[in-house]
């Protein structure tokens, strides 16, 4: 039940298996490490950042194309739930390259709390969230190897509830990229907990103990209970803590609905993985298109992804996803993910004001 109530896109688990991974596998071989380290190594060139918002020093990392001085697209990164570093623990960096070969920098600051950045991430509303990243826009149009005129966005998961309501507010952004998006946090909250118990093969008795105890927590929610008290109702919290319970109380009623009606006509990519259990894609795909103008909206379906758009067969398997993650990086993402998202980018987003050196 606890699982099903949190906000989603958790890929963090995964990717630090596959860093500690790297570490053992590295002294396989001369050979083998030297194939790990070349496929770890990015056409970028990266810079580290910072930001100070809401009295709160945010680090990050500024990713350019390998050459060129600009001015350059950029594309501002979004996390998902969870306590995410700037790089995601290095997922992002094909996602990176992949833009600056269409000619885009990124931009991705740490978490509050994370990797350097002041500040709990708990703590935050969806609100602070979109605050935020407004904050990261305005912070690349005062770069002067910026076009500030060519930046988008780039979220995943719960970045669902911030994407729409930054793009609303901020009417000059030229695109976004919905990655496995939720909309509604309470129906999101309950499709992600019947796909787990379907996925890990439930009972009907387990099911039916946890739909009851969703419905407490969801009564206790309703009237701003304490944490203390959802410990003394539900019994065994599991791993939720007094922070998270607090996070959960504080955006529990999120939705995107009417934020999508305001952000209208900003160019907009829905990415959706066909394997995807913490997000109902099918709910996501109805709204956006009932929402959405035809004409600025674009579906890219991914049979074989999973929420994170990381193939279905590697991530179900523990030694293919770490070997992938170590020697393969790129090919973590199910085919065409990286091409397609650059090819958005560089269609809706723009040509430079004026041309740089090029490579």
């Amino acid at each position: 039940m606890v699982r099903g109530l949190r906000a989603l896109g958790r890929r963090g688990r995964w990717v630090r298996v596959a860093v500690w991974a790297l570490v053992g596998l590295l002294v396989v071989g001369a050979g083998a490490a030297g194939v790990a380290v070349w496929q770890n190594t990015y056409a970028l060139r990266e810079e580290k950042v910072s930001l100070r918002h809401d009295g709160k020093l945010l680090r990050g990392v500024f990713a350019l194309p390998e050459s060129g001085d600009g001015p350059f697209g950029v594309v501002v990164f979004v996390h998902g739930d969870g306590p995410v570093d700037a790089t995601h623990e290095t997922f992002y960096r094909p996602l990176w390259e992949s833009f600056a070969r269409a000619g885009y920098a990124s931009l991705s600051f740490s978490k509050p709390g994370v990797g350097g950045s002041e500040g709990d991430w708990l703590d935050q509303s969806m609100a602070d969230r979109a605050e935020e990243t407004l904050a990261a826009v305005a912070w690349a149009r005062g770069r002067p190897d910026v076009d500030g005129r060519r930046i988008g966005l780039w979220g995943a998961s719960q970045a669902g509830w911030v994407l729409p309501r930054v793009a609303a507010r901020d009417r000059g952004l030229r695109f976004v990229i919905a990655v496995s998006p939720a909309v509604n946090w309470l129906r999101q909250g309950r499709y992600n907990l019947l796909a787990e118990l379907r996925r890990d093969g439930a009972t009907a008795g387990r099911r039916e103990a946890a739909l009851r105890r969703r419905e407490t927590t969801l009564a206790l929610l309703r009237r701003g209970a304490s944490y203390a008290e959802y410990r003394a109702a539900v019994g065994d919290a599991a791993d939720m803590t007094a922070a998270r319970w607090s996070f959960i109380a504080r955006n529990h009623t999120a939705d995107a609905t009417a934020d999508l009606r305001a952000m209208r006509g900003t160019p907009l990519l829905l990415v959706l993985g066909g394997h995807d259990v913490n997000v109902d894609v099918a709910e996501t795909e109805a709204v956006y298109r009932r929402i959405l103008p035809a004409a600025s909206l674009r579906v890219a379906h991914h049979p074989e992804a999973t929420h994170a758009l990381v193939d279905h067969e590697v991530e179900r398997s523990g030694w293919r996803l770490t070997a992938t993650a170590v020697f393969a990086p790129r090919q973590l993402y199910a085919d065409g993910v990286l091409a397609e998202q650059a090819a958005f980018v560089q269609r809706f987003g723009g040509r430079a004001s004026a041309p740089g050196p090029t490579a």
